[in-house]
C-alpha cells in the first residue's frame, strides 16, 4: 500500500535523527479507512493521548509526481448513509388495484429526493443526495410486497448536513401517505467533512515549498475520509500527493508511480520536524 509504504520511509528517516528530533512523533497505522471506522477504532484505543497534532495524506491519481494538494478549511465531505423500506401488498401484475405498489412508491421518492439539494439547500452549500442501489421483486409478473432503497448524502456544513435527513423524512413520509404504502427510514452518520486547521496548513505548504514541490489549491473532494474524527480530537492537516496515476482510486487497474514514494517519506519526515520545532 502507497500510505504505508510512505510513512515506513518517513520513520526511517527520522530514525536517523532521532536524537535531534526533541520530540516524540507518533505513527499510525490505521486500519478499515474504507468502511469509515477505523479512525474511531484508533481514537478508542487511546493513540491519540498526548498527541498535539496529526497530519494525513492520500494518494490522488490525477495529479503528477511532485504536486502537492493543500487547503486550508474544508477538503473533504461529509459522509452519511440511508436505507429507505417501503413495503406494499403484493398482487399479481395483471390486477394492480388488488394491491398496493411499493416500486411506484420508491420510484416517487427516488425522484422527490432529488429536490432536496436543488429547492431546498443553499447554492453556496456543497451537497449531494444519490439513491445508489433499488432492490424489489424477483419475477415479472407480480408487484411485489417490499423496495429497499440505499444511499448517501455528502456535505460540508453541519447545518446542512442536519437539515437534510429531516427533509427526507418529510418527503418519504408525503409519499408514504399519498400512496398507502408504510415505509421505514434508517439514516446512519459516518464521518464528518475534513476541515484542515490554519496553522498546521501553513506547515505543510512551508514544507512543500521547501521541497520545491508544485502547491495547488484543490477543488474539495466529495468523497469522505474518517481522518475527519481525528480532527474533531485534535489539530490536523491532510493533504493530496500526486501519484501520476492512469486511473482513479478504487479502479481495477489502479496504479501508482513509485517516484512519489520517496517524495511523500521526505515530505511526512521534514513535516514532523517542522511540527516539532512549532511545538515547542
Amino acid at each position: 500500500d502507497f500510505h504505508t509504504a510512505a510513512i515506513i520511509g518517513a520513520a526511517y528517516l527520522l530514525k536517523e535523527k532521532e536524537s535531534s528530533l526533541g520530540g516524540t512523533v507518533r505513527f499510525i497505522f490505521q486500519p478499515a479507512e474504507e468502511s469509515s471506522n477505523g479512525a474511531c477504532k484508533v481514537i478508542e484505543a487511546g493513540h491519540l493521548h498526548g498527541v498535539q497534532a496529526i497530519f494525513g495524506m492520500h494518494n490522488k491519481p490525477d495529479l503528477p509526481v511532485g504536486t502537492i494538494g493543500i487547503k486550508d478549511g474544508p477538503l473533504m465531505a461529509g459522509v452519511d448513509r440511508f436505507e429507505i423500506e417501503i413495503h406494499g401488498v403484493g398482487t399479481h401484475a395483471a390486477v394492480p388495484d388488488a394491491g398496493v405498489d411499493p416500486i411506484v412508491a420508491s420510484s416517487q421518492i427516488v425522484m422527490a429526493l432529488q429536490t432536496i439539494v436543488s429547492r431546498n439547500i443553499s447554492s453556496s452549500h456543497n451537497a449531494v443526495v444519490s439513491v445508489t442501489n433499488i432492490h424489489s421483486g424477483n419475477t415479472w409478473n407480480v408487484i411485489p410486497e417490499k423496495a429497499t432503497l440505499e444511499g448517501t448524502v455528502r456535505t460540508f456544513q453541519t447545518e446542512t448536513r442536519e437539515k437534510i435527513p429531516a427533509l427526507m423524512k418529510r418527503i418519504i413520509q408525503g409519499v408514504s401517505d399519498a400512496l398507502g404504502v408504510k415505509t421505514e427510514f434508517r439514516f446512519y452518520a459516518g464521518p464528518p467533512a475534513v476541515h484542515n486547521d490554519t496553522s498546521l496548513t501553513n506547515l505543510s505548504s512551508q514544507v512543500a515549498e521547501k521541497m520545491n514541490l508544485n502547491i495547488i489549491s484543490p477543488t474539495p473532494s466529495m468523497a469522505g475520509e474518517d481522518f475527519s474524527f481525528y480532527q474533531q480530537e485534535i489539530p490536523g492537516s491532510f493533504v493530496f500527493m500526486g501519484t501520476s496515476g492512469t486511473h482513479e482510486w478504487h479502479h481495477p487497474a489502479f496504479t501508482v508511480d513509485e517516484q512519489a514514494l520517496p517524495i511523500s517519506a521526505e515530505y511526512f519526515a521534514l513535516l514532523a520536524e517542522k511540527a516539532l520545532k512549532h511545538f515547542a
